[in-house]
């Protein structure tokens, strides 16, 4: 089954990553963001992964060519999405912003328009109340890099249509996506799970009960995971992954959440990991990640 016509939200990694996934699916996909800029930096993105994949022989220059042709892009939010069928959001995580957004949306889009999410974490029940159609309101997160991972989460909101639910169900699967269904929950499945996890191994590394890459390889070794989690941290971005964990704090009540102070330090001192070149280890370009300064030795 094929909607006529997808537009996402959002022209930055991951929104850029969920139109390619799109367009090589066979769907019509409009990328939309505030400035030109944006979008053209998000098409250059997707260029150079179509690139690089009739690089290692994956597709030809045709399918390539093909696939680039399905992405079309506007700045002007309210006209693009009047004929859309689905329209994506992956535009940061603010509440506010999300909500004035919805509000947008639902007086722009065609009445039966399923309105989808990236949320990592916020409520879909609460997005949805500025709706006047919550049961077409539903979460469809997105793991980072879109185009490789299988994942995605669909969380229903309390209103959200069985029908809603099976037709993203039904698209995750033709992006040749693995789609797990989620009941709302702070967190959701995944980073219920994970984000505790990464937070620690921070305790641990705070601690001095082990150096970072002593950690990781604890993970990597001992649990068979592909990347250990400090190192996964960078990957995620330091500030993505206190804020994460500030939201399970918040919404749980619960100490068990609670940041590492070792998390908030990096942070507030600028090392947010790999997108910044420091965090529990440090990058160079064509290098592989050293142990970071800060944690040459165990702390004390």
């Amino acid at each position: 089954m094929n909607f006529r016509k997808i537009c996402v939200l959002g022209a930055g990694q991951m929104g850029a990553g969920i139109a390619q996934s799109l367009a090589e699916s066979g769907q019509t996909v409009c990328l939309i963001d505030l400035k030109e800029d944006f979008i053209q930096r998000g098409l250059d993105m997707i260029a150079f992964n179509f690139d690089r994949s009739v690089g290692k022989a994956r597709i030809t220059r045709d399918q390539a060519n093909a696939h680039l042709e399905r992405i079309g892009s506007s700045t002007d939010m309210l006209s693009a999405v009047a004929d859309a069928d689905v329209v994506i959001e992956a535009v940061p995580e603010n509440m506010d912003t999300k909500k004035r957004l919805y509000r947008e949306l639902d007086a722009s889009c065609p009445e039966n328009a399923i309105l989808a999410s990236n949320t990592s974490s916020f409520s879909i029940t609460e997005i949805a109340s500025v709706a006047s159609r919550p049961f077409n309101v539903i979460g469809m997160h997105f793991f980072y890099p879109v185009p490789l991972m299988k994942l995605v989460e669909i969380v229903k909101g309390r209103m959200t249509s069985a029908e809603t639910h099976q037709r993203i169900v039904n698209l995750a699967e033709k992006m040749a996506k693995t789609p797990i269904t989620v009941e709302e929950s702070p967190g959701f499945v995944f980073n219920r799970i994970l984000i505790p996890m990464i937070n620690e191994a921070i305790f641990v590394l705070n601690e001095g009960l082990a150096s970072a890459t002593d950690i990781d390889k604890a993970m990597t070794l001992g649990a068979s995971h592909p990347i250990g989690p400090l190192a996964l941290a960078d990957v995620i971005g330091l500030d993505t992954l206190l804020m994460v964990q500030e939201s399970l704090y918040t919404q749980f009540n619960d100490s068990k959440y609670r940041p590492c102070l070792l998390l908030k330090k990096l942070v507030h001192a600028g090392h947010l990991g790999r997108k910044t070149g420091v965090g529990f280890y440090t990058y160079e370009k064509s290098h592989a990640p050293e142990t970071s300064p800060l944690f040459a030795k165990q702390p004390k």
